[in-house]
């Protein structure tokens, strides 16, 4: 048999499908190529954006103190739904991370799912991820939803929806960069 660019091209493509369609691969490959595709999220234009209706939510912090969401008020704040069985959320994790680790004094960052601790714990552990997780203790505010994740919103310290994304992105991009640093300086 020749090797020529068809018959690689095909076999790899193969050699992918099947990875598919076996159990214990399918989560890796749907990471891997969730965090090819992911992109730098968009922006809201201004006059699309919405606003947060209250700061009344209550947050139990996992690996973390516990918080009420009203001392970030008049802060920019970065709010992740997430789970760890998700896979688009575990593809976006190192770059939120990455994020994290650079910008965690000057921004409110509250990666928040309703999972219990033992799980979130081993998870974290296992990925070496130092982000603070919180469990809901109350309804979320409007307008955040929580559902499909994941599901991020960067808002600013008026309240905000600047950035409002479903499904994975890159968070560690320049734009994303610019706009917290812009929000910042406001």
């Amino acid at each position: 048999m020749k090797f020529n660019k068809k018959n690689v091209s095909n076999a790899i493509f193969v050699i992918l499908l099947i990875l598919f369609f076996i159990p214990n691969t399918r989560g890796m490959m749907q990471i891997f190529l969730t965090r090819i595709f992911s992109f730098s999220p968009g922006v809201v234009q201004v006059e699309d954006r919405k606003q947060v209706m209250s700061y009344n939510w209550k947050l139990h912090g996992v690996n973390t103190e516990s918080i009420d969401f009203a001392a970030s008020k008049n802060k920019v704040i970065l709010i992740n739904y997430w789970a760890t069985w998700c896979p688009p959320c575990i593809a976006e994790m190192p770059s939120l991370q990455e994020l994290y680790n650079d910008y965690h004094e000057k921004v409110v960052f509250l990666f928040v799912t309703n999972e219990v601790d033992e799980d979130i714990s081993k998870f974290m552990d296992a990925k070496q991820y130092n982000y603070p997780v919180y469990r809901s203790l109350s309804e979320h505010p409007e307008p955040f939803v929580n559902d499909p994740i994941p599901q991020t919103y960067l808002i600013d310290k008026k309240g905000n929806i600047v950035i409002d994304k479903s499904n994975a992105a890159n968070w560690n991009s320049d734009k994303v960069r610019e706009t917290i640093d812009n929000l910042l300086l406001e």
